[in-house]
């Protein structure tokens, strides 16, 4: 981690942050609108300009009615309701490269001018290479969708979603040491009771993330619309037959899904009683109240979701806050390591 702080390079990371924490929602929005294999190529370049006149718009269809989701799916889709998936998913990757350009300018801006030290730009560098690694990844799950099944592998598009929510992670842990300081290496800090319950409970949210994206990858939420029942059932037969259901059964997923949350709604009233009973300070114990609410709210969307039979405002809003508890999550266990470090 850095040692040089500076409050314009903590807006700068603050704002990409938020930057990040959009274009994971945009995306699944186009996901949830089945726009993201609307265009069937990346050009990096020449693909920052949409089709422009009719002869153009139907080359670019005729690209899209040979996917397997033109043909199995959408294949009586008309030229007018294919542009409007084909925008969607451009805007997409209009909004990817200018979070690149918000990523690049100000980061060697601050190098140039010695603002960011060269010898502190490592972690800097390692947000550009995890930019870059998410935007491969989105092309490889987008090509997985192409060759012969109409949907994208949910295994890639975990690992896309994972690579971003650590680019999330990586600039918003660095704007936390800007905000609050940044740790002495050299001081080897035993770690307390909340420090090592925060970190689990960020532990089991990443695992419950990467279930939320194998369900979306696999459109499993559709399984069933009730709860707490799924198919009529607590639990219904079948779900554990084999290990390779935890990764590739749509309703062992999503039955996992359903379900793991509720130990990370176990594990935040017991790190918010040690903290009230150790007299942690008062910015720490305000915090907890919102992580209470926040996970609250998580569970209720998420049901509600289910119920809705996966509509798309309540599905982005349940995305959205999942975004907001990690951030939450982070938060809390820099605070507590710091004042482990005391």
């Amino acid at each position: 981690m850095p040692k040089t702080r500076n409050t314009a390079v903590m807006n700068w990371l603050l704002i990409f942050t938020f930057v990040v924490a959009f274009l994971v929602v945009f995306g699944g929005f186009v996901r949830l609108t089945r726009s993201g294999l609307s265009i069937v190529e990346w050009n990096p370049i020449s693909g920052v300009v949409p089709p422009i006149g009719e002869q153009a718009w139907a080359e670019e269809f005729a690209k899209y009615q040979k996917t397997p989701e033109f043909v199995h799916i959408n294949s009586d889709m008309t030229l007018p309701e294919y542009k409007f998936i084909f925008y969607m998913e451009w805007i997409h990757r209009i909004i990817a490269r200018l979070a690149g350009f918000f990523y690049a300018f100000p980061v060697f801006y601050f190098l140039f001018k010695k603002t960011i030290p060269f010898k502190e730009f490592g972690v800097y560098f390692v947000m550009g290479m995890l930019f870059i690694g998410q935007a491969f990844m989105g092309w490889y799950m987008v090509y997985s969708g192409l060759i012969d099944r109409p949907a994208v592998s949910h295994f890639r598009l975990t690992i896309h979603l994972l690579f971003a929510l650590a680019l999330f992670a990586l600039a918003l842990w660095t704007y936390f040491g800007h905000k609050y300081g940044f740790p002495d290496p050299s001081k080897k800090a035993v770690w307390s009771l909340p420090s090592k319950l925060a970190w689990w409970s960020t532990v089991i949210l990443l695992i419950q993330i990467s279930y939320g994206g194998m369900t979306a990858g696999l459109k499993a939420g559709h399984v069933s619309d009730t709860w707490p029942l799924m198919l009529g059932k607590w639990i219904p037969p079948n779900l554990f037959t084999s290990w390779i259901n935890l990764l590739e059964s749509p309703f062992t997923i999503v039955f996992i899904h359903r379900w793991f949350a509720w130990l990370g709604l176990i594990l935040v009233p017991v790190v918010f009683y040690i903290v009230r009973k150790q007299n942690y300070p008062a910015e720490i114990q305000s915090g907890l109240k919102w992580l209470v609410g926040v996970v609250a709210l998580q569970i209720t969307l998420g049901v509600y979701t289910i119920l809705s039979y996966v509509n798309i405002v309540l599905a982005l809003t349940h995305q959205a806050n999942a975004i907001l508890l990690f951030g939450l999550a982070l938060y809390f266990i820099h605070r507590f390591r710091a004042l482990d470090g005391k």
